[in-house]
C-alpha cells in the first residue's frame, strides 16, 4: 500500500469530493505546482466542519482559494488541500450597507454587486484577482483602500470543526496579513460600505481597471506585486513612512527590470511583478524572486520582503534555484 492510499484510509467519509495526487497547477494564477497528497472538496459547511472535527490532527489541511497570490512548489502539498465550490461562492446584500460574501465569491464579482445595490466603498476589490477568503487572509487592497477597513465580520471553522465568528479586531490585520487561527478555514464574510451611487461606482471602478492596465502586466500571468514597499505600515496596512520607498524602484536600481530565470521573468512592464512566460515551474519563478532579493540588497541595503506566499515541498534538483525562505 503506498503512501496516497495510507493517508486516505486515515481520513473520514465526505458527501463531497476526495482526490488523491491530483495536480495544482490548474488551480493557481500562475499554473505551476505540484500535486495535492489529497484535494478535498466539501459539499457544503457541514461537510467541511464534520470532515474537520475527524480527522486526524497530525494531517495538515491547507485552504486553497483563487491562489493569485501563492507559489505552490513543484514538489506539491502534504497532507489536505481543501478547495471550496459552489457552496461558499454566495452573494447577499444586506441592511446597513453591508454584504455577505462566501469565501469562494470573487472580490470582482462582489465590488460589482455592492456597487449595483448602491453599496460603495467596496470598489477597490474590483481590481483584486482573487476570492473573498484570501483576501481576508492577506488584508488585500489597493488604491488606499484594505479588507481590515470594510471587514465587519469573518466567519471560519477550526481544524476541530467549530465554528467562530470574528471581529476586525479579533484578525489581527496589517500589511498583507492577518493572524487567522492555524489550520482554520474561513468560509464567509460580511463587510459594510457605505451609501452610495451606483453609477458613481461603477465610473470609480472603471478608473481602477484602467489604472491598472496602464502600469501593470495584466495580460501576464503574474501574481501582482512581488515584493512590498520597505516603509512603515499600520495596523491598516497604509504605509506611514515619509521616504514611502517602492520596491519597484529599487528593483529597476538594481538592474532586475526584465530579469529571467528559466521560464520565470520581472516584467519588463512592471519591475515588481514575476511572470511565468509560458514554461516557468515553481523553482524558477522563486529562485527569481530570490535573486532579485540578493541583488537589491547588494545594490542598495534593503532587504526585500515577499508580498506572495510559497508553500509546499521543493524538489531535491531545485533546492539550489532558492533560499528556501
Amino acid at each position: 500500500m503506498n503512501d496516497l492510499t495510507c493517508l486516505a484510509g486515515r481520513l473520514p467519509p465526505v458527501r463531497g469530493k476526495l482526490t488523491m495526487g491530483e495536480p495544482l497547477a490548474a488551480f493557481t494564477w500562475l499554473r505551476v505546482g505540484g500535486p495535492a497528497e489529497v484535494l478535498f472538496r466539501p459539499e457544503d459547511r457541514a461537510d467541511l466542519a464534520a470532515f474537520l472535527e475527524l480527522a486526524p490532527e497530525d494531517v495538515a489541511v491547507t485552504p486553497l482559494g483563487v491562489c493569485s497570490n501563492l507559489i505552490i512548489r513543484d514538489g506539491g502539498l502534504p497532507g489536505v488541500s481543501v478547495k471550496l465550490g459552489r457552496a461558499f461562492n454566495g452573494i447577499e446584500i444586506l441592511d446597513g450597507n453591508r454584504v455577505r460574501a462566501g469565501a469562494a465569491a470573487l472580490d470582482a464579482h462582489v465590488a460589482k454587486k455592492a456597487a449595483a445595490a448602491g453599496i460603495a466603498g467596496l470598489e477597490f476589490l474590483r481590481t483584486i484577482p482573487g476570492a473573498i477568503g484570501g483576501a481576508v487572509k492577506m488584508n488585500a487592497g489597493c488604491y488606499g483602500s484594505y479588507m481590515a477597513d470594510v471587514v465587519e465580520e469573518v466567519t471560519l471553522l477550526d481544524r476541530q470543526g467549530r465554528e467562530h465568528r470574528l471581529g476586525p479586531d479579533d484578525l489581527g490585520f496589517g500589511y498583507r496579513r492577518s493572524d487567522l487561527p492555524a489550520g482554520s478555514v474561513v468560509v464567509e464574510a460580511v463587510l459594510r460600505g457605505r451609501a452610495g451611487d451606483p453609477a458613481a461606482s461603477e465610473a470609480l471602478m472603471e478608473e481602477y481597471i484602467a489604472r491598472r492596465e496602464a502600469s501593470q502586466p495584466v495580460k501576464e500571468r503574474s501574481c501582482g506585486s512581488t515584493f512590498a514597499n520597505p516603509a512603515g505600515y499600520s495596523s491598516t496596512g497604509a504605509a506611514d513612512d515619509p521616504m514611502d520607498l517602492k520596491a519597484w524602484k529599487l528593483i529597476d536600481d538594481a538592474g532586475c527590470r526584465g530579469l529571467r530565470l528559466g521560464g520565470a521573468q520581472m516584467s519588463e512592464k512592471h519591475p515588481n511583478f514575476l511572470i511565468n512566460t509560458g514554461e516557468a515551474t515553481a523553482a524558477d519563478l522563486e529562485g527569481l524572486g530570490e535573486e532579485v532579493r540578493r541583488r537589491v540588497k547588494a545594490h542598495s541595503g534593503h532587504e526585500l520582503r515577499w508580498e506572495i506566499a510559497r508553500i509546499g515541498v521543493m524538489l531535491p534538483n531545485h533546492q539550489d534555484r532558492t533560499s528556501g525562505e
